[in-house]
């Protein structure tokens, strides 16, 4: 377990008990893109063997919302952060593992510099794609869409 997925777990299991029982790994986080990956596994499955639609909103929370919080550590800056709502289309039954991938970095940076500059809650849409390649490659198997709201504390 490297040592980005080990903080968000610690951090999930102090803040949101769900979030730490889907047991998110942490494959990549920079300030341009974030990739997370949910196991399938007892706690995620729904009864048709496929991820729990819940898990899949889980992983896309996460992979949306820690280039954010990647930067406000970076940056040394509080701001209070939630997704403001959320969009999703189910593409295809994801009955492996589940990748998410955000590549909306550009967008977080834009968001996160205009709410430390302004102080007004600011907004911003980011996209995020789930797949599970081991059993469908790059093919998306649900796609997401949350707008992330950011205001300074």
């Amino acid at each position: 377990m490297n040592k980005q997925t080990l903080g968000v777990r610690l951090w999930a299991l102090k803040n949101v008990f769900l979030l730490w029982l889907a047991s998110p790994a942490i494959l990549e986080v920079n300030e341009r893109r974030c990739v997370v990956r949910i196991p399938l596994n007892w706690k995620t499955k729904n009864h048709l063997g496929s991820m729990y639609f819940g898990a899949l909103c889980i992983g896309a929370d996460v992979s949306g919302g820690l280039i954010a919080f990647h930067l406000m550590q970076q940056q040394k800056v509080s701001l209070s952060f939630v997704f403001k709502d959320i969009k999703g289309s189910f593409l295809k039954r994801p009955e492996a593992d589940v990748v998410f991938t955000c590549e909306d970095g550009p967008a977080i940076q834009e968001t996160v510099r205009r709410a430390i500059e302004s102080g007004e809650r600011q907004e911003s849409t980011v996209h995020i794609v789930a797949t599970c390649p081991k059993k469908l490659g790059d093919e998306p198997v649900a796609t997401f869409e949350l707008t992330l709201s950011l205001k300074k504390r």
